[in-house]
């Protein structure tokens, strides 16, 4: 029986994430850059088995067996190699080819034609983007902030207007025609001539992660010229969803780095390396698939989405953000002013400003909590109802359960639900693959803590002492409680006659508003002083606070990276500071 082809094993190991693959028999453990258990090979107490995730090979210092996924596969599963191939192509959904006969040795040579095309195309490419005829080329890479040694780093080029000069040149490099329509170089029309599929265009070669061209992109470079970017066709060597663009000029940096910087487009990328961000990547357009994961994964545990912060961008930025998380990864996000993207932020800003913007990004899960709570009123309960019902869609996806767990007492204090009633609805829903909130309580649970009552009856019954109260109060203070439309009101009419205060706040509040902080009021004695009430609430405020700086520094802790550690300390000095505003609120 024949042998699988080298190219096809190459794919295939390529696509496999051999931590998650060990995981499956082995209870591993993070240890600096790679991943350590005991060995499934010989009894041992101490760990000497490590993983490499990022380099795809084990090796245990113990019983000194080592090698790649599938020689992992063999030896645990006690299989011949061909057997491990298609047990692991067929786990992570892989198609498979039939062993190696003269029809593949066939598939190979096509294969290797289509990869000397492409680099003899780039070549072509290159040489008209520096002569003459490439003239409004480079005029639009002056205009746009490419610099020439980025260029030549990413090996751009033009193509000729004139409709076969790429044909003209291939097939004196004797490519056939048939190696040329099978391409995607060349367009065949029914009785007539071949013709250049990229014509007037900058052109932007593609590669593998290994650096190979396999593809291009086209930039229209006339007004009016449709599309604005042609892309060549998927063929035998691409697959617009198993590629990254830039992954072979970031890969290094990015397992170095741990992470990697996920843009959006061409020039995004091209912006990206001359700011210094080594470790970028592109989807080209589009979020984040299960095999552009995989591929990530060979080299990173964390991913920052920066994608533009039109509709589109955020919806892609969303979707990519939430399989990578269901991967095991971590995500941040960088949200960008409106209107800009990585290359038109870097060009206007300078590369120091969107570095910055880099480091600053949110994690995932804080930023979909904000957009999605930012685009529906939380006081309504269908638009409660709506919010949890997206976000436990998220929330089930998660892979650990502490991270759960984190994530509901985030998303109940933003709903203004209890925490016991979103956590247990979370955990149901991991179980179950369930996506809609069952506990009636979720819309009704809402609750107004005695503190709150305590100043609204103050406003009606003692407005001076509530405005005194209220206006020590900040927006920190009032972030999450259900009566924080009525006190920041009331908050913003401090300076006003105290008599003056409650009409104009009956009339600046909704009917239901005012109702309400009528019908606290109508009660016949307070709850307890207004400057009680209002130390109460800070106190609440501080705890919330406190315990969203520990989240970070528990996320910080977990990166483990010299940015991260070093903005613990800032961290760390900003609890103590609310745990002594906690003392002195307590004595």
């Amino acid at each position: 029986m024949g042998l699988f082809p080298q190219s096809f094993i190459d794919d295939l190991k390529a696509q496999v994430d051999i931590v998650q693959v060990v995981q499956d028999y082995v209870p591993l453990k993070r240890s600096g850059s790679s991943f350590k258990g005991l060995c499934p090979f010989h009894s041992e107490k101490t760990p000497s088995f490590h993983v490499h995730g990022d380099k795809g090979f084990f090796h245990c210092f113990g019983c000194d067996v080592g090698g790649d996924v599938l020689k992992f596969v063999e030896l645990q599963e006690k299989l011949g190699f061909q057997d491990a191939v298609r047990q692991l192509a067929q786990r992570f959904g892989v198609p498979v080819p039939e062993p190696e006969t003269e029809q593949d040795a066939a598939a190979d040579a096509e294969r290797e034609a289509l990869l000397t095309v492409h680099e003899a195309a780039a070549e072509f490419f290159k040489e008209r983007l520096a002569d003459s005829s490439g003239r409004q080329a480079r005029e639009h890479l002056d205009a746009r902030g490419v610099m020439e040694e980025t260029a030549v780093r990413l090996g751009l080029g033009f193509a000729p207007p004139n409709g076969d000069s790429l044909i003209t040149h291939l097939r004196g490099r004797s490519y056939s025609d048939a190696v040329l329509v099978r391409s995607g170089l060349a367009a065949a029309r029914e009785g007539r001539p071949l013709v250049d599929r990229f014509r007037n265009r900058l052109m932007i070669p593609i590669p593998r992660d290994t650096g190979s061209v396999v593809a291009f992109g086209a930039r229209a470079l006339q007004q009016g010229q449709q599309p604005k970017y042609l892309n060549s066709p998927e063929t035998a060597i691409y697959s617009k969803s198993r590629t990254l663009y830039g992954l072979h000029l970031s890969k290094a940096a990015i397992r170095k780095a741990g992470y990697a910087v996920l843009v959006e487009g061409y020039f995004d990328l091209a912006q990206a390396l001359q700011a210094g961000v080594t470790t970028a990547v592109a989807s080209c357009g589009t979020a984040v698939n299960e095999q552009q994961l995989r591929l990530l994964k060979r080299f990173a545990s964390k991913v920052i989405v920066s994608f533009d912060p039109d509709p589109a961008g955020a919806a892609a930025a969303a979707r990519s953000g939430e399989l990578l998380l269901a991967g095991g990864m971590q995500v941040n996000v960088a949200v960008l002013d409106e209107g800009e993207d990585p290359d038109t932020c870097i060009r206007t800003h300078g590369g120091a400003y969107y570095v910055e913007k880099l480091r600053t990004s949110q994690p995932y899960l804080e930023y979909l909590l904000d957009r999605e709570a930012a685009e529906r009123d939380l006081t309504r309960g269908d638009h409660r109802r709506e919010f949890l019902n997206r976000m436990l869609q998220v929330a089930a996806r998660i892979p650990d359960a502490p991270s759960r767990d984190l994530f509901a007492d985030r998303l109940a204090h933003q709903a203004g639900v209890l925490e016991d009633v979103v956590r247990t609805e979370i955990r149901k829903a991991a179980v179950e693959r369930r996506t809609t909130f069952d506990d009636p309580r979720v819309a009704t649970s809402r609750t107004v803590k005695t503190a709150e009552k305590g100043l609204v009856w103050a406003l009606v019954r003692d407005t001076q002492a509530a405005l005194e109260a209220i206006g020590a109060l900040s927006d920190e203070d009032l972030a999450g409680l259900t009566t924080a439309p009525i006190l920041s009101t009331a908050r913003s009419l401090v300076e006003w006659p105290a008599e003056t205060v409650l009409d104009t706040l009956r009339e600046r509040l909704s009917k239901e508003e005012a109702g309400w902080m009528a019908r606290v009021g109508a009660a016949d004695r307070a709850v307890a002083t207004a400057s009680d009430c209002g130390k109460a609430l800070r106190q609440l405020g501080c705890e919330r606070q406190r315990a969203m700086l520990q989240h970070e520094i528990d996320r910080c802790q977990h990166l483990g990276t010299p940015s991260a550690l070093a903005e613990i300390d800032l961290l760390l000095q900003k609890k103590q500071a609310l745990l002594t505003k906690l003392e002195s609120l307590r004595s």
